[in-house]
C-alpha cells in the first residue's frame, strides 16, 4: 500500500480508524468506552482517524478530540468531512431516525456552499480541539452535485492552497459521482464505503482505474458491508438493511473457504480491500476497545494466495485482484 494521499504529502495507516460508532450509530456508546476505543487503535498502530460533523452531531469528533488530546499531533492524521453544517435546534427529541443514539440539540442543514464549507470545517475543528485537520471531505454531495462542484470543491481546493488543510476529497457510497471527481478535480483522495469488498466491487469498473490512473489515492469504507462480511448469520446486515439471502449464502460459503485455510472471512474482507494498488488505507468502525485490536489482529493477518484462488476457481470471486 501506498500511505500517501496523491501528491499531498499527508500519509495514513494501512488501518484507519472510523469515527461514526463512536458518535452513537444506532446504539448509545459511553464516553469511557469511546475513549477505550480510540486509545487502543493508538495503541494498536492506527495513526488515521476519520471523523464528520453527521456523525452523533458532533459526538463523535468532540470524542475523538478529548482523546487524541494525549497524543503527540505530528503523528496522526484526522479527516473530517463538510456538507452537513449543525444548527442549534429546540425541537427535542432524539436523532434516531438518522441513525444516531443522541439527543436531537442539532439540525444538519445541506450546505456546500464555500461559507458553508469553511463555517462547517470552523466549528468542527473547535469540537475537534485541533488548530488544523489533515484531510477534508465533501460529505455525500449524491443530491447536490452542482453546488459541490461548483462551489463546494473551489472551497475546499483555496483551503488546501492556503495551508489550512493538506488533502482534499469526496466521501460517498457511490462510486460513480467519485470517478467525476477522480476524472474532473484536482482532489488527492476518494472515501469509498462499501464499493470495494468482498461482495460488491462495483468500484472496480470505473473508479479503481481512473484513481490508478490520475494518482489519486482511495481509502475504502465498509469492508464489512455493515456486518454481513464480519458475522454472516441469519438477520444480519449488508448495507444497514437486512441481508438478502443469496448475499447471505454467498458469504456462508467464503467463510467456510477462509477456515478451511486457516483464516477468519473478516482477514479475508479486510486483505482484499487493502490489496488494490489505488488504496491507501481501510476504514473500521469500532466500538469497543476489543473490536478495535480484533480489527488490527485480522488486518495483519497473511491471506494465503491460494484461499484468493479457490473463490475464483467456486465463482465466489471474479476480479483478479488480490492475486
Amino acid at each position: 500500500m501506498n500511505n500517501t494521499l496523491g501528491s499531498s504529502g499527508v500519509r495514513v495507516s494501512g488501518l484507519a480508524f472510523g469515527g461514526a460508532v463512536i458518535g452513537n450509530l444506532f446504539t448509545e456508546v459511553t464516553d469511557e468506552q469511546a475513549h477505550e476505543a480510540v486509545t487502543a487503535a493508538w495503541q494498536s498502530g492506527i495513526r488515521y482517524f476519520d471523523t464528520a460533523p453527521h456523525y452523533g452531531l458532533g459526538l463523535s469528533e468532540r470524542r475523538l478530540g478529548e482523546a487524541l488530546s494525549a497524543c503527540p499531533r505530528p503523528e496522526f492524521t484526522v479527516s473530517t468531512k463538510v456538507g452537513r453544517r449543525l444548527e442549534p435546534s429546540t425541537d427535542g427529541g432524539d436523532d434516531l431516525a438518522n441513525g444516531f443514539a443522541v439527543p436531537a440539540t442539532r439540525r444538519r442543514v445541506w450546505d456546500f456552499s464555500a461559507d458553508g464549507v469553511r463555517r462547517t470545517l470552523e466549528a468542527s475543528l473547535e469540537r475537534l480541539g485541533l488548530d488544523r485537520v489533515d484531510v477534508v471531505y465533501l460529505h455525500d454531495p449524491d443530491d447536490h452535485a452542482e453546488e459541490a462542484f461548483r462551489e463546494g470543491y473551489p472551497a475546499l481546493e483555496k483551503l488546501r492552497s492556503e495551508g489550512v488543510v493538506g488533502a482534499i476529497g469526496a466521501g460517498m457510497n457511490q462510486a460513480g459521482m467519485l470517478t467525476r471527481f477522480v476524472r474532473e478535480t484536482d482532489v488527492d483522495v476518494v472515501l469509498c464505503a462499501g464499493r470495494y469488498t468482498l461482495l460488491d466491487q462495483s468500484a472496480l469498473t470505473e473508479l479503481l482505474p481512473a484513481a490508478v490512473e490520475r494518482g489519486v489515492s482511495v481509502v475504502v469504507g465498509g469492508a464489512f458491508n455493515s456486518g454481513l462480511l464480519a458475522d454472516p448469520r441469519p438477520g444480519v446486515t449488508f448495507n444497514y438493511a437486512q441481508a438478502p439471502g443469496d448475499l447471505l449464502d454467498r458469504a456462508l460459503r467464503m467463510r467456510e473457504v477462509a477456515e478451511r485455510h486457516g483464516i477468519s472471512l473478516r482477514a479475508a474482507a479486510l486483505a482484499f480491500c487493502a490489496a488494490h494498488p489505488a488504496v491507501a488505507s481501510v476504514l473500521v468502525g469500532a466500538r469497543s476497545a476489543a473490536e478495535v485490536r480484533d480489527a488490527a489482529e485480522q488486518f495483519a493477518t497473511p491471506v494465503p494466495p491460494a484461499f484468493w484462488q479457490e473463490l475464483r476457481d467456486t465463482g465466489l470471486l471474479t476480479t483478479e485482484e488480490p492475486s
